[in-house]
Formats: structure tokens, C-alpha cells, sequence
């Protein structure tokens, strides 16, 4: 039995329901029941075998999608993307960079969460949440699953909370939760909550010593924050949180879009 399907097997295994499905016969489709057998999976132990095997999966599909470095930040992005806009804040540097964030080689990459903190339980869903921990690994849902039981309560909206990364390029995730906007129209209280992602995930960075982190969207797409708004709190919040703190650890902040209209947005404001 190849490592893949010892991988599908074994997640079958755990849940009776599954028993009758059948493991498909190409990579991609193996890929694909891998990510969403894992997806649904709720946070519990697995073996040894499993996680070494897991990882060597998750951690060659790293490598053939490509990973940012970011260590010279101009010199790597520029060979991988073109670099579309820099700003300097006192020894920080700010960068735009369109991409897939779970490739970013840096000091932590951002996570847009729901208040469960467990990651995005639909199959294959598209989102940021359900992205990151399909790339990090069961290990991640665990984490977090340890974290919200010490807590004891929901993740409020606009705070921060640092993990490990496991399989991604990067160190740590740093998890938020964003405010939803059902109408699309966010009130006071949701800009200065969304003002408060940013703001928290920048201090929670510095507080751990890190010298780049990478920013998504946070709160736009399904949780329906006007993009334009949401990247003008978002350069704004980090523009000043660099402005009060010029002994801060992070050198390097990375906007991260995967939109052509965001990438836009943020090509005006920086």
C-alpha cells in the first residue's frame, strides 16, 4: 500500500460511515479525498505512522507548489512574483504580494478563523481557514482544539492567538477572527473590530519576536467586509502600530492578496 492510501485508509478506518468508500484511483483524486476526509475529521490523536507519513505528503506538495522565501524579501519576491508595491515605516518595510499565502516562508502567516478556532470543516471549501489547515496538518486542528478547552469560550471577535505551523513554510499562524458583515455595510463597531485584527496580530508578533508576517484579507469574501474599506484599516492600523512601537521586532509585513481587485486596492493605497 502506497503512503496515500495508507493515509485514506486509515482516516476511513476511524468513522464507520466511511467504510464503503472507495479510494480513487489517480493522484489528484487521492489528493483531493485526503484534504477532505481530514477536513471534517474532528480534533483527536492519530499514530506515529500517520503523522510521519502525513507530513513527508503534506510537505512534498509544499515543495511542488513552490515556496517564498522571504528572507531577501526584494530578491525573492521578485523572482516568483514582480513586486508591486513597497512602503517604508521607520525599519519596517511594507509589501504587496499577490499569491498563495501557504507558500510564504515567514516569520507567520495570518489565518482568518471562525469563533470555533478549529478550522473550516466543509470538503475542499475554498476558504483561507480550510487552506491553511489542509497545508498544516491534522496536528493544527489539534492545537487549537487544545487551546479553545483551556479557553472555554468562543474566540472573540478582533483578538489573536499564536500556533505552531507544522507543515507550512512558515514558523507560526497567528489566528483572528474577523467581523461578519451580513448586509455588507459594517458598522463603527466592526471597523474598530476589524482595526483590532490587525492591530492585536501586529503586538502578538512583536510579543514573540518575529520579523515578518504575512496579512490576508481578513473579514472580506464570505464574511462580506467592503474590500476597499477593509485594506484601508488594515495599511492604516499597521502604518500606526509601527508609527507607536519603532522598537518592533517585525521588519517585513506582507499584504497577501489572491484577488486581482484586491491586489488593485492595495497597488493605490501603498
Amino acid at each position: 500500500m502506497n503512503r496515500l492510501d495508507y493515509l485514506i485508509q486509515y482516516l476511513i478506518d476511524e468513522d464507520s460511515q466511511y467504510a464503503e468508500m472507495q479510494i480513487p484511483e489517480d493522484l489528484q483524486g487521492k489528493r483531493d479525498l485526503f484534504r477532505a476526509l481530514r477536513n471534517v475529521r474532528e480534533p483527536r490523536p492519530v499514530s506515529e505512522e500517520f503523522l510521519r507519513l502525513q507530513d513527508e505528503e503534506l510537505q512534498e506538495q509544499s515543495q511542488e507548489k513552490g515556496i517564498v522565501e522571504l528572507d531577501d524579501c526584494r530578491d525573492a519576491i521578485h523572482r516568483v512574483h514582480k513586486p508591486i508595491h513597497r512602503v517604508r515605516i521607520g525599519n519596517t518595510e511594507l509589501l504587496l504580494w499577490q499569491g498563495d499565502i501557504t507558500r510564504l516562508s515567514v516569520g507567520a502567516i495570518v489565518n482568518a478563523a471562525n469563533a470555533q478556532m478549529l478550522g473550516c470543516f466543509h470538503p475542499l471549501h475554498k476558504c483561507i481557514d480550510n487552506a491553511i489547515h489542509s497545508a498544516a496538518g491534522v496536528q493544527l486542528r489539534e492545537e487549537c482544539h487544545r487551546l479553545m478547552l483551556r479557553q472555554g469560550h468562543l474566540e472573540p471577535t478582533g483578538q489573536a492567538k499564536i500556533t505552531k505551523a507544522y507543515n507550512l513554510p512558515c514558523k507560526y499562524v497567528i489566528h483572528t477572527v474577523g467581523p461578519i458583515i451580513p448586509d455588507g455595510i459594517p458598522t463603527e463597531s466592526q471597523k474598530d473590530q476589524l482595526a483590532s485584527c490587525y492591530r492585536n496580530i501586529m503586538s502578538c508578533a512583536d510579543e514573540n519576536d518575529l520579523e515578518s508576517v504575512a496579512f490576508c484579507c481578513i473579514s472580506t469574501g464570505e464574511f462580506r467586509f467592503p474590500n476597499r474599506l477593509a485594506a484601508e484599516i488594515a495599511v492604516q492600523t499597521v502604518k500606526d502600530y509601527l508609527n507607536a512601537h519603532p522598537d518592533c521586532s517585525v521588519k517585513q509585513v506582507v499584504f497577501n492578496v489572491f484577488k486581482d481587485v484586491d491586489r488593485d486596492i492595495y497597488q493605490r493605497l501603498l
